[in-house]
């Protein structure tokens, strides 16, 4: 199979666990894009988060952030933006504001979180620490239903770390059951994604492939959390990390090195080197454009 586009995730994939970038994995993307692999980022992470990591990658092409919600090379030309209207929005956080987690509203342009202090202060401090704070805009209050009556936001999603596992699951039944408009995605078993019903990284790679001309069988995905599963399926090579949970690496083909050891650049090492330049493939009249 002749893959044209490698996407990866940036979490725990593309990042080391001390938060850097490795000069191997640099150099990794950098030969695939001389071979003319397209190469993107799908995260759940904020447009301008994304966009620092895609900067230090030399990535110019449109990026699949706030979990496919947002899609866009530049933050005021989005090629597809979805969000959670106002009444929804507020409704979901007087629901959430009953139990023990902190709440964040994220914005391509903002955020607004409440100051709950979480046990866990390592997750909290990766949390607030993402985007350039002179740009992209944090703001903390003390009741986020109280600030959405007197400003209503319409978020592209919102975000929500709990204290406890069983509460994080009583809160995703409840808002399957309460609400179609949005779907909660579990990232793991103290966080919860809210998106706009539709929204998916696999929705949102799918629109960026159709925008390009390429299916998903002609794509790479190299992820290691519970909600890269349904793209690492459906991809035509599903990578896992290695440190990667167990139900990640069951669902893909292939599972490279941890994050700490450079996986993807062991990853493009093993596959890519085997695959001729696009160009060349052009030519040689192997694939059509």
């Amino acid at each position: 199979m002749i893959y044209r586009l490698l996407a990866l995730n940036i979490d725990g994939t593309l990042l080391q666990s001390n938060g850097k970038i490795h000069k191997s994995t640099k150099e990794a993307v950098e030969y695939v894009q001389q071979k003319g692999i397209y190469v993107t980022l799908v995260t759940s992470r904020s447009f301008h988060s994304a966009k620092k990591a895609a900067k230090a990658l030399k990535i110019s092409s449109p990026l699949v952030t706030h979990q496919g919600a947002f899609i866009a090379r530049e933050e005021n030309k989005p090629v597809y933006v979805k969000r959670i209207n106002e009444e929804i929005t507020y409704d979901t956080i007087r629901l959430l504001e009953a139990l023990p987690c902190q709440i964040r509203l994220v914005h391509e342009n903002f955020s607004i979180a409440n100051k709950y202090k979480l046990h866990q202060q390592l997750l909290a401090k990766t949390v607030f620490t993402t985007g350039d704070p002179f740009v992209y805009s944090q703001q903390f209050v003390e009741s986020l239903s109280e600030y959405l009556h007197d400003q209503p936001a319409t978020p592209t999603k919102i975000e929500v770390y709990f204290e406890n596992k069983r509460d994080l699951e009583d809160a995703k039944t409840a808002i399957e059951k309460m609400f179609t408009e949005i779907t909660p995605i579990k990232l793991d078993s103290l966080r919860l994604d809210l998106v706009p019903a539709g929204v998916s990284k696999l929705n949102g790679l799918a629109f960026l492939g159709s925008q390009l001309g390429f299916q998903l069988k002609e794509m790479v995905y190299i992820g290691d959390s519970l909600d890269d599963i349904p793209l690492i399926e459906a991809a035509g090579l599903g990578v896992s990390m290695w440190n990667a949970p167990f139900e990640v690496k069951k669902a893909s083909d292939w599972v490279t090195r941890s994050e700490n050891e450079h996986g993807v650049a062991y990853m493009v090492k093993e596959h890519f080197r085997k695959q001729q330049p696009i160009e060349f493939l052009r030519k040689m009249k192997i694939i059509k454009n």
